[in-house]
């Protein structure tokens, strides 16, 4: 190695997190306080336009100037986006169109720039999952167009999307894998601990704007808009989606340690449990067998008293009153499913969609949620399964590269060695595959839960990408000294 090598490695390995200027911070105190200000004055018809406006102004700044803060601006915009629109409504009144919510997509699109530019040349790299997934997604995208209005398609497309773009950012800046890494645990470590207290307070005072909200949208299987009645879903748009931030975030604090993360730990596991999403409960536990069976014996140790220490502090908690009943019985019903209505509609949902999916082999295109009947009748499908939704949707042709592109990365993802020793790889692998095993259960893809089941995967393949690097360096220099 010579020293202009020398002197490479040396800047590659000392690149902190940069602080940004102090502009950063001007701009974002100057859009808390436009939408604080806007909402408290009731002009909705402003705050919401402004609102994603500046979201996505905010998100091009730190995309070209600072990476890691537009990777955890991009978290918090998905936390924070639905109750933010919720109390706006209240104050201004119920905006059926929920525009606010397109924020989350169009800053997560901000990245589709790197992803055009570089997804042609991502083959050698390693990108082939992320190729072969997007054409399966085009495939869905043009017969939705012609199945159905291009307006209906395009807004589907969006929650089909979004999470492959962002997921292949983070792949392809594996250089940026540090930084990624320590940003990404802070959010998540505060996201669990606000997401997580606002949702005790959600259930036990059932804040206006929620109360507000579950009127106005009628949506009975959230709960009754009373305290101690609501499944909660604290400051995003369902329970289901909560349940996944919640699940990923719990499982990512295994990897944090300071003063938050057991007060974060409390908060999280007893809002998680109050979602009453019992699929999600068991993709958690599936995510830590996984991380518990990866890491070396010494951080299985170390693991072992952090999940003791978390249980002695939950446990109490998920029993007392009032908490404690509808807990008891949410768990209870795991034993009973047979005389369980929800758990009985889903198995009657899921057989007749098996038929539906399996036997539309050029898939009914993506925005396009009908069949039509004997009679000519458009009906509405409802497959409740996130792998036959996929085949449903994407059709054959579609599908097989959508669902082959996520298998090749866990089975990447299930070769590297270096998870042994690098315990944020290994919860981001059990993150991923906590969320994979939410797809017969519902389509977990799509969304939110799409961009978490995508990401995590990218962010293994990066640190895998980033170690092998390392390495490498690392027996140049031997070689030099």
């Amino acid at each position: 190695m010579n020293h202009s090598q020398l002197n490479s490695y040396n800047s590659f390995n000392s690149n902190p997190i940069e602080e940004p200027p102090k502009l950063s911070w001007i701009i974002l105190g100057a859009f808390i306080l436009f939408v604080t200000a806007g909402t408290a004055a009731g002009v909705g018809s402003l705050v919401r336009p402004g609102y994603v406006l500046f979201s996505v102004f905010i998100a091009i700044f730190f995309y070209f100037k600072y990476p890691p803060f537009y990777v955890g601006f991009t978290w918090w915009i998905w936390f924070a986006t639905p109750l933010i629109s919720r109390i706006v409504d209240y104050r201004s009144g119920f905006d059926q169109s929920r525009f606010m919510l397109i924020a989350q997509y169009l800053v997560t699109l901000v990245c589709f720039y790197t992803f055009i530019k570089d997804l042609p040349k991502s083959y050698r790299q390693g990108g082939l999952p992320f190729i072969i997934a997007f054409i399966g997604l085009m495939y869905g995208f043009m017969i939705g167009l012609i199945k159905t209005t291009a307006f209906t398609a395009a807004r589907s497309l969006l929650d089909w999307l979004v999470p492959i773009p962002f997921a292949f950012y983070l792949f392809m800046n594996w250089r940026s894998y540090p930084q990624f890494r320590k940003t990404i645990k802070q959010v998540f470590l505060w996201g669990v601990l606000f997401t997580g207290v606002y949702g005790i307070i959600q259930y036990l005072i059932a804040p206006e704007w929620d109360r507000f909200w579950l009127i106005s949208t009628e949506l009975t299987s959230f709960g009754d808009p009373e305290p101690l009645k609501i499944r909660v879903w604290s400051t995003m748009s369902s329970p289901g989606p909560f349940a996944t931030m919640m699940m990923s975030g719990l499982l990512l604090l295994f990897t944090s340690t300071g003063p938050l993360t057991i007060p974060a730990a409390g908060a999280g596991y007893l809002t998680f449990l109050l979602t009453l999403v019992r699929t999600l409960w068991g993709c958690w536990f599936v995510g830590l067998l996984s991380m518990l069976s990866a890491i070396k014996p010494r951080l299985q140790m170390r693991l072992f008293m952090t999940i003791l220490i978390m249980a002695l502090c939950v446990v109490p908690l998920a029993n007392m009153e009032p908490f404690g009943k509808v807990i008891t019985t949410r768990l209870q019903s795991l034993t009973q499913l047979d005389k369980d209505d929800s758990a009985n509609v889903r198995q009657e949902i899921y057989a007749e969609g098996v038929d539906k999916a399996v036997t539309n082999y050029l898939g009914s295109g993506i925005g396009n949620t009908f069949i039509v009947d004997k009679e000519g009748k458009l009906i509405p499908v409802v497959i409740d399964s996130g792998i036959l939704d996929t085949f449903f949707t994407l059709g054959w042709f579609g599908a097989i590269p959508y669902l082959g592109g996520i298998l090749l990365l866990f089975l990447k993802g299930f070769q590297f060695s270096e998870i042994r020793s690098d315990t944020f790889m290994a919860a981001s692998r059990a993150v991923a595959l906590g969320n994979f095993c939410a797809l017969p259960g519902g389509s977990a893809m799509l969304g939110f839960s799409g961009v978490v089941l995508w990401s995590f995967l990218a962010i293994v393949m990066a640190a895998h990408k980033y170690h092998v690097h390392q390495r490498s360096i690392q027996n140049q220099l031997n070689q030099f000294y």
